[in-house]
Protein backbone atom coordinates (compact mmCIF):
# COMPACT_ATOMS: atom_id res chain seq x y z
CA UNK A 1 0.00 0.00 0.00
CA UNK A 2 1.26 3.61 -0.46
CA UNK A 3 1.14 5.40 3.18
CA UNK A 4 3.88 7.31 4.38
CA UNK A 5 4.99 6.52 7.75
CA UNK A 6 3.76 9.41 9.84
CA UNK A 7 6.43 10.72 12.83
CA UNK A 8 3.61 11.87 15.04
CA UNK A 9 2.32 8.34 15.55
CA UNK A 10 5.60 7.12 15.64
CA UNK A 11 5.07 4.83 12.79
CA UNK A 12 8.30 2.44 11.71
CA UNK A 13 6.28 -0.76 9.79
CA UNK A 14 7.99 -4.14 10.91
CA UNK A 15 8.93 -5.31 7.38
CA UNK A 16 11.23 -8.54 7.61
CA UNK A 17 9.52 -11.58 7.02
CA UNK A 18 11.34 -14.05 8.94
CA UNK A 19 11.06 -11.54 12.15
CA UNK A 20 7.06 -11.47 12.03
CA UNK A 21 7.39 -15.19 11.56
CA UNK A 22 9.59 -15.53 14.65
CA UNK A 23 6.84 -13.38 16.06
CA UNK A 24 3.78 -15.77 15.84
CA UNK A 25 6.71 -18.90 16.90
CA UNK A 26 6.69 -16.78 19.82
CA UNK A 27 3.85 -16.23 20.44
CA UNK A 28 2.04 -19.40 20.04
CA UNK A 29 -1.60 -18.39 19.28
CA UNK A 30 -4.70 -20.59 19.33
CA UNK A 31 -8.18 -20.71 18.13
CA UNK A 32 -9.66 -20.07 20.90
CA UNK A 33 -7.57 -16.97 21.82
CA UNK A 34 -8.71 -13.47 22.46
CA UNK A 35 -5.53 -11.46 20.36
CA UNK A 36 -5.65 -7.44 21.06
CA UNK A 37 -2.82 -6.18 18.72
CA UNK A 38 -2.25 -2.77 19.50
CA UNK A 39 -0.92 -0.82 16.28
CA UNK A 40 -1.32 -3.21 13.35
CA UNK A 41 0.01 -0.59 10.75
CA UNK A 42 0.22 -1.92 7.23
CA UNK A 43 -0.81 -5.62 8.34
CA UNK A 44 2.20 -7.20 8.13
CA UNK A 45 2.04 -8.98 11.47
CA UNK A 46 -1.86 -8.86 11.86
CA UNK A 47 -2.56 -11.05 8.41
CA UNK A 48 -0.20 -13.46 10.20
CA UNK A 49 -2.19 -13.42 13.35
CA UNK A 50 -5.02 -13.57 11.38
CA UNK A 51 -4.17 -17.05 10.45
CA UNK A 52 -3.87 -18.60 13.78
CA UNK A 53 -7.69 -18.28 13.70
CA UNK A 54 -7.87 -16.60 17.18
CA UNK A 55 -9.91 -14.22 18.18
CA UNK A 56 -8.71 -10.60 17.32
CA UNK A 57 -9.11 -7.06 18.11
CA UNK A 58 -7.13 -4.52 16.13
CA UNK A 59 -6.86 -1.01 17.75
CA UNK A 60 -5.02 1.53 15.08
CA UNK A 61 -5.44 5.22 15.60
CA UNK A 62 -4.39 6.07 12.00
CA UNK A 63 -7.68 6.68 10.18
CA UNK A 64 -6.37 6.02 6.56
CA UNK A 65 -4.60 2.86 7.83
CA UNK A 66 -8.14 1.58 9.68
CA UNK A 67 -9.53 2.58 6.53
CA UNK A 68 -7.14 0.56 4.28
CA UNK A 69 -7.49 -3.02 7.07
CA UNK A 70 -10.94 -2.68 6.54
CA UNK A 71 -10.87 -3.13 3.12
CA UNK A 72 -8.05 -6.13 3.40
CA UNK A 73 -9.26 -7.56 6.37
CA UNK A 74 -12.54 -10.12 4.09
CA UNK A 75 -9.91 -11.28 1.84
CA UNK A 76 -7.49 -12.55 4.11
CA UNK A 77 -10.42 -14.23 6.12
CA UNK A 78 -11.28 -15.33 3.21
CA UNK A 79 -8.08 -17.07 2.14
CA UNK A 80 -7.88 -19.20 5.59
CA UNK A 81 -8.38 -22.75 5.04
CA UNK A 82 -10.39 -23.46 7.91
CA UNK A 83 -13.69 -23.69 8.74
CA UNK A 84 -12.96 -22.58 12.16
CA UNK A 85 -13.47 -18.25 11.78
CA UNK A 86 -13.72 -16.36 14.98
CA UNK A 87 -14.62 -12.63 15.42
CA UNK A 88 -12.31 -9.41 13.66
CA UNK A 89 -12.66 -6.38 14.77
CA UNK A 90 -10.92 -3.10 14.13
CA UNK A 91 -11.35 -0.63 16.43
CA UNK A 92 -9.95 3.77 15.69
CA UNK A 93 -8.77 3.94 18.78
CA UNK A 94 -6.15 5.81 20.80
CA UNK A 95 -4.23 3.10 22.50
CA UNK A 96 -3.20 5.38 25.56
CA UNK A 97 -6.09 5.97 26.13
CA UNK A 98 -7.98 2.58 25.22
CA UNK A 99 -9.89 0.72 28.53
CA UNK A 100 -9.13 -2.64 27.26
CA UNK A 101 -10.83 -4.34 29.87
CA UNK A 102 -13.61 -2.37 28.18
CA UNK A 103 -12.60 -3.41 24.81
CA UNK A 104 -12.53 -7.08 25.72
CA UNK A 105 -16.31 -7.49 27.18
CA UNK A 106 -14.06 -7.77 30.42
CA UNK A 107 -12.55 -11.31 29.09
CA UNK A 108 -9.04 -12.44 29.59
CA UNK A 109 -7.28 -11.80 26.61
CA UNK A 110 -3.30 -11.38 25.10
CA UNK A 111 -1.66 -7.98 23.92
CA UNK A 112 1.23 -7.88 20.99
CA UNK A 113 1.78 -5.11 18.64
CA UNK A 114 4.54 -3.35 17.21
CA UNK A 115 4.29 -0.09 19.64
CA UNK A 116 4.90 3.12 18.88
CA UNK A 117 7.82 4.17 19.88
CA UNK A 118 7.45 7.43 20.52
CA UNK A 119 4.79 6.44 23.21
CA UNK A 120 6.25 2.97 24.39
CA UNK A 121 6.81 4.36 28.09
CA UNK A 122 4.03 5.88 28.73
CA UNK A 123 1.43 3.04 26.98
CA UNK A 124 3.48 0.15 29.24
CA UNK A 125 2.48 2.12 32.45
CA UNK A 126 -1.12 2.39 30.91
CA UNK A 127 -1.55 -1.45 30.23
CA UNK A 128 -0.02 -2.16 33.46
CA UNK A 129 -3.45 -0.94 34.76
CA UNK A 130 -5.19 -3.43 33.09
CA UNK A 131 -2.96 -6.60 34.44
CA UNK A 132 -5.70 -8.75 36.11
CA UNK A 133 -7.03 -9.43 32.94
CA UNK A 134 -4.09 -10.04 30.84
CA UNK A 135 -2.69 -13.20 29.81
CA UNK A 136 0.39 -12.39 28.49
CA UNK A 137 1.93 -9.49 26.63
CA UNK A 138 4.38 -9.74 23.22
CA UNK A 139 5.47 -6.59 22.17
CA UNK A 140 8.58 -4.97 19.66
CA UNK A 141 10.18 -2.11 21.63
CA UNK A 142 12.80 0.11 21.40
CA UNK A 143 16.03 -2.07 23.02
CA UNK A 144 16.83 0.27 26.04
CA UNK A 145 13.23 0.24 27.09
CA UNK A 146 13.51 -3.63 27.04
CA UNK A 147 16.67 -3.13 28.45
CA UNK A 148 15.57 -1.03 31.25
CA UNK A 149 12.41 -3.12 31.77
CA UNK A 150 14.39 -6.07 32.58
CA UNK A 151 17.19 -4.88 34.54
CA UNK A 152 18.67 -5.43 38.07
CA UNK A 153 19.43 -3.23 40.61
CA UNK A 154 22.67 -1.38 40.68
CA UNK A 155 22.78 0.19 37.03
CA UNK A 156 21.60 3.34 35.04
CA UNK A 157 19.16 1.07 33.89
CA UNK A 158 17.68 0.67 36.61
CA UNK A 159 14.51 3.00 37.39
CA UNK A 160 10.91 3.02 37.72
CA UNK A 161 9.67 1.58 34.98
CA UNK A 162 11.81 -1.75 36.00
CA UNK A 163 10.23 -1.27 39.58
CA UNK A 164 6.65 -1.39 38.03
CA UNK A 165 7.21 -3.74 35.29
CA UNK A 166 8.86 -6.34 37.68
CA UNK A 167 6.16 -5.65 40.01
CA UNK A 168 3.28 -6.37 37.67
CA UNK A 169 5.06 -8.78 34.95
CA UNK A 170 7.99 -11.54 35.01
CA UNK A 171 9.65 -9.72 32.19
CA UNK A 172 12.01 -11.77 29.35
CA UNK A 173 13.69 -10.32 26.30
CA UNK A 174 13.41 -12.53 23.64
CA UNK A 175 15.34 -11.57 20.51
CA UNK A 176 16.53 -8.07 18.92
CA UNK A 177 15.83 -6.68 15.98
CA UNK A 178 18.13 -4.66 13.78
CA UNK A 179 16.89 -1.36 11.98
CA UNK A 180 16.70 -2.43 8.30
CA UNK A 181 13.65 -4.88 9.55
CA UNK A 182 11.90 -1.38 9.37
CA UNK A 183 10.37 1.04 6.86
CA UNK A 184 11.43 3.40 7.81
CA UNK A 185 14.03 2.52 9.44
CA UNK A 186 14.75 3.75 13.32
CA UNK A 187 17.70 5.31 14.71
CA UNK A 188 17.66 2.69 17.26
CA UNK A 189 18.07 -1.46 17.80
CA UNK A 190 14.80 -2.86 18.82
CA UNK A 191 13.85 -5.79 21.20
CA UNK A 192 11.02 -8.38 21.25
CA UNK A 193 10.19 -8.73 24.40
CA UNK A 194 7.25 -11.33 26.79
CA UNK A 195 5.47 -9.81 29.93
CA UNK A 196 3.07 -12.48 31.98
CA UNK A 197 1.64 -10.81 34.71
CA UNK A 198 2.19 -12.27 37.75
CA UNK A 199 -0.97 -14.32 39.86
CA UNK A 200 0.71 -13.29 42.95
CA UNK A 201 2.63 -9.59 44.03
CA UNK A 202 6.30 -10.59 44.40
CA UNK A 203 6.78 -8.43 47.10
CA UNK A 204 4.27 -6.69 50.29
CA UNK A 205 3.52 -3.12 49.34
CA UNK A 206 0.52 -1.86 50.85
CA UNK A 207 -1.10 -0.19 48.45
CA UNK A 208 -0.50 -0.21 44.49
CA UNK A 209 -0.58 3.61 44.95
CA UNK A 210 2.33 3.94 47.96
CA UNK A 211 4.65 1.74 45.50
CA UNK A 212 3.85 4.33 42.53
CA UNK A 213 4.61 7.43 44.87
CA UNK A 214 7.94 6.23 46.84
CA UNK A 215 9.57 4.67 42.81
CA UNK A 216 8.58 8.25 41.69
CA UNK A 217 9.54 10.23 44.37
CA UNK A 218 12.74 7.98 44.10
CA UNK A 219 13.74 8.39 40.60
CA UNK A 220 12.87 11.88 40.36
CA UNK A 221 16.47 12.97 41.82
CA UNK A 222 18.25 9.57 41.23
CA UNK A 223 21.38 11.33 41.30
CA UNK A 224 20.82 12.04 44.90
CA UNK A 225 20.79 9.38 47.86
CA UNK A 226 18.19 8.02 48.87
CA UNK A 227 18.07 10.10 52.33
CA UNK A 228 17.80 13.52 50.00
CA UNK A 229 15.54 11.76 47.31
CA UNK A 230 12.94 10.70 49.86
CA UNK A 231 12.94 13.93 51.78
CA UNK A 232 9.68 14.81 52.83
CA UNK A 233 8.31 11.56 52.33
CA UNK A 234 9.99 9.61 54.36
CA UNK A 235 12.90 9.82 56.99
CA UNK A 236 15.95 8.73 57.80
CA UNK A 237 15.08 6.29 60.90
CA UNK A 238 12.08 4.99 58.31
CA UNK A 239 14.67 4.25 55.88
CA UNK A 240 17.18 2.30 58.45
CA UNK A 241 14.18 0.48 59.82
CA UNK A 242 13.69 -1.56 57.08
CA UNK A 243 17.76 -2.10 56.71
CA UNK A 244 18.46 0.30 53.93
CA UNK A 245 21.61 2.67 54.03
CA UNK A 246 20.25 6.29 53.43
CA UNK A 247 23.58 7.22 52.10
CA UNK A 248 23.03 4.54 48.95
CA UNK A 249 21.24 5.89 45.66
CA UNK A 250 17.67 4.75 44.32
CA UNK A 251 19.62 2.71 41.65
CA UNK A 252 20.98 0.40 44.11
CA UNK A 253 17.20 -0.37 45.90
CA UNK A 254 15.49 -3.35 44.48
CA UNK A 255 11.94 -4.53 44.48
CA UNK A 256 11.77 -5.90 47.87
CA UNK A 257 12.86 -2.73 49.34
CA UNK A 258 11.01 -0.45 47.72
CA UNK A 259 7.92 -2.40 48.48
CA UNK A 260 9.28 -2.06 52.55
CA UNK A 261 9.21 2.02 52.14
CA UNK A 262 6.11 1.82 50.44
CA UNK A 263 4.32 0.14 53.31
CA UNK A 264 5.89 3.16 55.60
CA UNK A 265 4.33 5.63 53.14
CA UNK A 266 2.07 7.93 54.65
Amino acid sequence: MKHRARKRFGQNFLKDSLVLHRIVDVLQARPDDLLIEIGPGRGALTRLLVETGAELLLVELDRDLVEWLGRQLPSWIAQLNTGHRRPIELHNIDALKCDYGQLSGERPFRLVGNLPYNISTPLIFHLLETTDLVEDMHFMLQAEVVDRMAARPGGKTWGKLSVMCQYHCSVTPMFRVPPTAFSPQPRVESSFVRLVPHLKPPVQVGSLDALNRVVTQAFSQRRKTLRNSLKGCLDTGQIESVGLDPSVRPEMVGLEAFGALAQLMP
